[in-house]
């Protein structure tokens, strides 16, 4: 596969290129070295796309895992405790979870468990490749990269994401590069407020 495209958001590429070079220089390896065409699996049962083999998101998202779990990319997971008191929310945003719980349930309200989990993450890098509905990728951005921001797990994200002339080689509502890149502009410049790199990938 190729990138296309690359947008820094918050200097999140330029991070990488001062601090964690060879990690970015292996990112990119890792997507120039999938062969897309072994993913072009898929016969549509749509009717617009009837009949027609399109790329398989599933097949692509192995290929993925299978080359950054070698390099020693980990699935991570952020653990916190909600509850429906904005105070208390608010209050106990920045602590560590076993602190929200006792916080929580010493104001006498009720704890709630909750994560964010992402499948790649190393040397406080996460990555999020993502084939799947415009809802996921809006929670990658938004919700999740943020998340393990501001619990200082990481110091930026990589959201990896088809380009419109691959997408429209997969099944309909898979989010696309320039649908997303539209989506964190318009938002403006601080928002969301975590250092990203969007990539924009295509089939040789």
């Amino acid at each position: 596969m190729k990138i296309v495209e690359i947008y820094s958001h918050l200097n999140g590429l330029e991070f990488l290129l001062v601090h964690k070079l060879e990690l970015w220089k292996e990112v990119k390896n890792v997507i120039e070295n999938i062969d897309a065409s072994k993913c072009k699996t898929k016969v549509s049962k749509e009717k617009r796309k009837a009949g027609q083999i399109l790329f398989s998101p599933v097949c692509l998202n192995n290929e993925f895992k299978k080359r950054l779990r070698v390099k020693g990319w980990k699935e991570s997971r952020v653990i916190y405790w909600v509850t429906k008191n904005e105070k208390l929310i608010r209050k106990t945003l920045s602590l560590q979870a076993l602190e929200q719980k006792k916080e929580i349930e010493s104001a006498g309200e009720k704890a709630i468990y909750s994560y964010n989990q992402t499948d790649f993450v190393k040397e406080r890098v996460a990555i999020e490749v993502q084939f799947g509905k415009y809802s996921f990728v809006a929670y990658d951005l938004f919700v999740k990269h943020l998340a393990f921001y501001v619990k200082d797990t990481i110091d930026v994200g990589i959201e990896i994401l088809p380009m419109k002339s691959l997408q429209s080689q997969m099944s309909s509502g898979v989010a696309y590069y320039e649908g997303e890149f539209y989506n964190v502009i318009r938002h403006g410049r601080g928002v969301p407020a975590v250092p990203l790199v969007l990539i924009g990938i295509d089939e040789r």
